[in-house]
């Protein structure tokens, strides 16, 4: 072999490493992507599949039932639509009704979005930017530019 097919075989080699490395992380984090989607979003085949997405809007004002132990249940909408949201665990100590939240989880075999983490906003001049731009868009928030 010459000097010059040494290192066309090493840099072919790098490359295929390379390859199989970025194919094997992109495999492992398939399963961890959740897509972001606001509740008048949600179309009737995400109700029936058993993808995991991230939910985010409003917790709608009345919607808020605290339940036996840390369950509890509210509604997430963006005016136009809203969406049953179960969740076991403790909330945020921000979370109220009227306040922008994400949350991540997928929909039960009832119809209701099955959370396992909720995020709410961490001061009073801050929305989770996803939401604040998907309501924006839909002309159903009209507050000031609060993205941090």
């Amino acid at each position: 072999m010459t000097r010059k097919q040494k290192r066309l075989s090493v840099i072919g080699g790098a490359l295929v490493v390379l390859a199989c490395a970025a194919g094997l992380v992109l495999f492992a984090l398939q399963q961890r992507i959740a897509f972001f989607r606001m509740p008048s979003d949600i179309a009737a085949t995400d109700l029936q599949s058993e993808s995991r997405f991230r939910l985010g809007g409003l917790v709608e004002k009345g919607s808020v039932v605290r339940g036996e132990g840390t369950k509890i249940t509210f509604a997430v909408t963006d005016h136009i639509k809203s969406v049953p949201v179960t969740y076991d665990g403790i909330l945020p100590d921000l979370f109220r009704e009227d306040q922008g939240v994400v949350i991540e989880g997928k929909f039960a075999p009832g119809g209701a979005f099955t959370a396992d983490s909720v995020l709410a906003k961490h001061d009073e001049n801050y929305m989770p930017k996803e939401v604040a731009d998907s309501l924006k868009a839909k002309g159903v928030w009209q507050g000031e530019n609060k993205q941090q």
